[in-house]
């Protein structure tokens, strides 16, 4: 749908625009602490230690649990969906690690992020390459460490808290929870034609496409 035959936002003066953009903020506001309410109430979950010695194929070799923490204290795991000898590269999942900042930032409050798929590291390193993801990418084929985790042959994303050699498991979010964590969602929620998919409440005439039919690889667009 090009630009003149799509609907647009209703043209007003400037102070009528500021009375508008000032009472949606009350709105903002109040989102925003219960956000930070609720974050507050997730950094008191209770947790649960891991027992269960897992095995991780990455680039330097065999892994466990306690190598993903790379010597940091948390670890958050993104599940990334590619099972074994699979031709599917799942662009959810490509498109979530593509929005991914750089990892000092993380590494800076003792935080480690990984990738962890079902798939052999053969089948990762080549789709690595050709996305040019620097994220730390593990295996975990044959061990049942996705499926452990809620994320079984799907995505999601995993928290793990180290104390020593103990690790413990204290978060797990999948669907619109992690969906919310994407850069270039939260961008396009912020302009007037959103995420242009037809389960949003837009006004009539907002140019819309089921979900998902737009996403692409980054090189594919």
């Amino acid at each position: 749908m090009t630009m003149n035959q799509t609907a647009l936002p209703q043209i007003v003066s400037e102070q009528e625009w500021l009375t508008a953009r000032e009472k949606l903020l009350v709105k903002e506001k109040e989102l925003t602490r219960a956000l930070d309410a609720l974050a507050a109430e997730r950094r008191r979950l209770p947790m649960v230690r891991i027992v269960k010695d897992y095995a991780f194929e990455g680039p330097n070799g065999t892994a466990n649990l306690i190598d993903l923490f790379d010597g940091r204290r948390q670890l958050i795991v993104y599940h990334f969906m590619m099972a074994p000898g699979s031709n599917h590269r799942c662009r959810g999942c490509s498109s979530f690690v593509d929005n991914i900042g750089h990892l000092a930032h993380l590494h800076a409050r003792d935080t480690t992020f990984v990738l962890v798929s079902p798939a052999p590291l053969s089948q990762i390193e080549p789709y690595k390459r050709r996305m040019s993801w620097t994220v730390p990418w593990f295996s975990s084929n044959g061990d049942n460490f996705n499926l452990d985790c809620g994320a079984g042959s799907g995505f999601g994303l995993s928290v793990f808290l180290r104390d020593d050699e103990q690790v413990y498991r204290t978060y797990y979010t999948m669907a619109r929870g992690v969906d919310r964590l994407r850069a270039d969602f939260n961008l396009l929620d912020l302009t007037p034609y959103g995420r242009q998919e037809d389960w949003e409440d837009s006004p009539e005439g907002w140019p819309q496409t089921p979900p998902y039919t737009w996403w692409r690889l980054h090189d594919e667009y």
